[in-house]
């Protein structure tokens, strides 16, 4: 399930791509198969075993895209191993909710990136996530959990501030904030109870299926309770400027 649309964000063959804060890797993947060099890269090393060992699986089933390269990194976002302007995309779905200095980390973001290159920043929806916390302290409470609950004008602010332009910005996985919501009033590690794993079935079906009829209550429900803000921001260039509002790199 990709909450980054690769349509908004191009990534063309051979291309140097961050997935910073990957988890279980599915922004990676999706890079790999278009032919990117990826790198996935997270602070808690046990998450890149399995990440690594898909990438070897897409290599041996010939998923990886012509071109395409992948590498798995442990580190700190705040402190990135990587040189300036390494990257020409990089990918920060649902990771900056869980880091305390923020804005260093999108600091560190914008110095990876290079020039001209395109960022797309996702983090949990205002409305949807105060719902949440509303529900449920556990949600949130517990170690690694999410510090912060996130407006577009401020995530906006601060990736200006990191030296990052706004382009543009969509919501994503309208259909997966009741989930939640449902999960928060009954109990966040209750998956069996009846509405939960009947709504769970539902989510697999439409994942696997994408019937129409969910697709288009999807499209509807995003701008609503989209589960998930994307912010796609590009780095000014070092001369002649970065051209218009949602210029693609």
């Amino acid at each position: 399930m990709l909450t980054v649309d690769f349509r908004r964000f191009p990534v063309r063959q051979g291309q140097r791509v961050l997935d910073l804060g990957c988890g279980g890797g599915r922004h990676a993947f999706e890079v790999y198969r278009r032919g990117g060099r990826v790198v996935a890269f997270d602070l808690d090393p046990n998450e890149l075993g399995p990440v690594r060992g898909m990438f070897d699986a897409m290599r041996e089933a010939g998923e990886a895209g012509q071109g395409g390269a992948a590498t798995a990194v442990s580190g700190d976002a705040t402190a990135m191993p990587f040189g300036d302007g390494t990257f020409d995309r990089v990918i920060a779905a649902e990771v900056l909710e869980h880091v305390l200095d923020d804005q260093r980390a999108l600091n560190e973001l914008a110095r990876v990136l290079r020039p001209g290159g395109l960022a797309a920043v996702t983090v949990p929806s205002w409305l949807p996530e105060r719902i949440c916390w509303g529900l449920s302290t556990e949600y949130h409470e517990v170690p690694g959990g999410h510090v912060r609950i996130y407006t577009r004008v401020e995530l906006e602010a601060k990736l200006a501030r990191a030296g990052l332009r706004v382009g543009w910005h969509h919501h994503a996985h309208g259909l997966h904030s009741p989930y939640w919501w449902l999960k928060c009033a009954v109990g966040v590690d209750n998956d069996k109870h009846p509405l939960v794993s009947r709504y769970h079935r539902m989510l697999v079906w439409d994942i696997m299926r994408k019937p129409a009829a969910t697709r288009l209550a999807e499209q509807a429900l995003n701008p609503v309770i989209g589960k998930s803000l994307v912010i796609y921001a590009v780095k000014a260039r070092a001369r002649g400027g970065m051209g218009g509002r949602g210029a693609l790199p």
